[in-house]
């Protein structure tokens, strides 16, 4: 049996917006239940030279998004990365799944060949499809997604492997 473009793309990136999703929720609760100020949670970061909280989510965001449409050869949505709470990232992850559904299987699957160039820095980048999702785009994805549950975890959100694996399907 094989597994399709669309098997290896919007279901994962489903999952990984739907996990980071609720581990969102579960902190915007810790942070009420502990009386702490949601911007030490959204300002929070890893090491110096890290992103913080927020803008780990939107690359996520951002990620999703760019799988999918340039898997489907679509247009990506912009987004304005303006959000400062908890309530507007989830927003945020909320829209960018939203798009990711409104894909088709119809329009990614064949896309393995489909050439795929993204500018990172001054250069340019050719992948095919596959090469794209499976060496670029998903390891991106996951690294950020990750850095976002970890941000939340060093600062003493209750968040636990499962909250980021999700449940087994």
């Amino acid at each position: 049996m094989t597994i399709s473009m669309y098997q290896a793309s919007s279901p994962v990136v489903t999952r990984t917006l739907t996990n980071l999703r609720a581990i969102l929720a579960k902190a915007d609760a810790h942070a009420q239940a502990k009386k702490i100020d949601a911007s030490v949670f959204l300002n929070g970061r890893l090491a110096p030279d890290m992103l913080p909280l927020a803008k780990q989510v939107q690359i996520v965001s951002d990620n999703a998004k760019g799988i999918v449409a340039r898997l489907a050869g679509v247009e990506i949505p912009a987004y304005a990365d303006t959000e400062s709470s908890f309530e507007e990232l989830i927003a945020r992850l909320d829209k960018t799944l939203a798009f990711v559904a409104s894909i088709t299987p119809a329009q990614i699957d064949g896309s393995d060949d489909r050439k795929v160039e993204l500018k990172l820095g001054p250069n340019t980048v050719a992948f095919t499809g596959l090469s794209y999702l499976t060496g670029f785009a998903l390891p991106n994805l996951f690294f950020h997604a990750v850095t976002a549950y970890a941000i939340l975890r060093h600062l003493g959100v209750d968040l636990g492997k499962r909250d980021y694996i999700g449940n087994p399907q």
